[in-house]
């Protein structure tokens, strides 16, 4: 298997400028949840800062979705319109992104358009995380990642597109994505539009139960399947509102060493493309990344790209809606905890 080599200085037009030493102390902020050892590694956007000295919700976000999940400009486009929809909620977006060995949580909108034209970007999971920190390569962090940071910056909620899990075959390729390590270790809770549907859902979803994770179905009783509103499983359990999340969340909190949640929130029907027509798409883009030997974390943007490509940009325009809806969501459940 041939070595990944990543240079440790970037191109000059990549690099990010170094924050002076006092605007870090500035950008810092003490959370019950920090860990002693990295608190000089986590830089705070002055609005994220103000919004935990103050006691506002903040809604953790992804950056994997705009470096790997998108093309530029949609990427930060999109990135913006979450923000926005966050915003309009009463909540603070807080961007999730390693720069110049440093946990960004927020971006500004400099920062944002940076990492979304940057090339050659890590895509970090826990393992990943502190090789990009310690050679200051950019990182865009995936689920896993995101929660590990969201944690340590005192961030309770999550909000993404969908969740790894368990890869088709995975009982020859072993392929199962640290997502659901992390949600069965780390307090937060991550609301997705369930598991991506390239997946092998009923075995993901058998993962998360060993896992100790509840998986909790937002306003229906079938466990949505990303792009489509229905996968064709029971969901474990399904609430119907905000304060009903917010409720088992903060009963969740008074356990010691619990690990996350997981909120499963269907798509908007207007805006699914339904599983019928879905699971055509997928097969045939799995045989794609099958017969190339396409392995490991390349899986999922390669098939995610295949698809786009089957239905014609429907995919985008879907994964774009979700991730909005989850946003709106998650925002109102952040709220519920402060």
């Amino acid at each position: 298997m041939a070595l990944l080599r990543l240079a440790p200085i970037r191109p000059a037009e990549l690099t990010r400028p170094e924050l002076p030493d006092e605007n870090r102390k500035a950008h810092a902020v003490t959370t019950p949840t920090t860990p002693s050892a990295i608190r000089d590694l986590i830089v705070y956007s002055d609005e994220v800062r103000e919004a935990l000295a103050n006691g506002k919700p903040v809604v953790a976000l992804e950056s994997t979705i705009i470096t790997h999940g998108m093309p530029f400009p949609k990427n930060v486009e999109t990135a913006r319109e979450v923000e926005a929809d966050i915003r309009a909620e009463g909540a603070v977006p807080a961007t999730i992104a390693l720069m110049d060995g440093k946990i960004m949580v927020g971006l500004s909108d400099e920062d944002l358009d940076r990492l979304a034209q940057a090339k050659d970007v890590m895509k970090c999971s826990r393992a990943d995380l502190t090789f990009a920190l310690s050679t200051g390569c950019y990182g865009a962090t995936t689920v896993a990642a995101t929660m590990m940071a969201a944690h340590a910056a005192g961030l309770k909620v999550f909000a993404t597109g969908g969740i790894g899990g368990v890869h088709k075959g995975a009982e020859e390729s072993f392929d199962i994505s640290a997502d659901l390590d992390e949600l069965g270790r780390t307090p937060v809770c991550v609301v997705s539009a369930g598991a991506k549907a390239l997946l092998d859902i009923p075995k993901t979803l058998e993962v998360l139960e060993t896992k100790g994770v509840p998986v909790i179905a937002f306003g229906t009783e079938e466990l949505p399947a990303f792009w489509s509103r229905a996968s064709g499983l029971k969901a474990p359990y399904s609430l119907n509102s905000a304060a009903e999340i917010g409720s088992l969340l903060k009963m969740r909190s008074r356990f010691p060493d619990h690990g996350g949640v997981l909120i499963a929130n269907p798509v908007p029907e207007a805006d699914q493309i339904p599983r019928d027509e879905m699971t055509g798409y997928i097969d045939a883009a799995i045989a794609d990344a099958t017969a190339k030997g396409v392995r490991g974390k390349d899986v999922t943007p390669f098939v995610l790209g295949a698809i786009l490509e089957l239905t014609g940009g429907r995919s985008l325009d879907t994964n774009i809606a979700l991730v909005r809806n989850n946003a709106r969501l998650a925002a109102r459940i952040a709220a519920e905890l402060v």
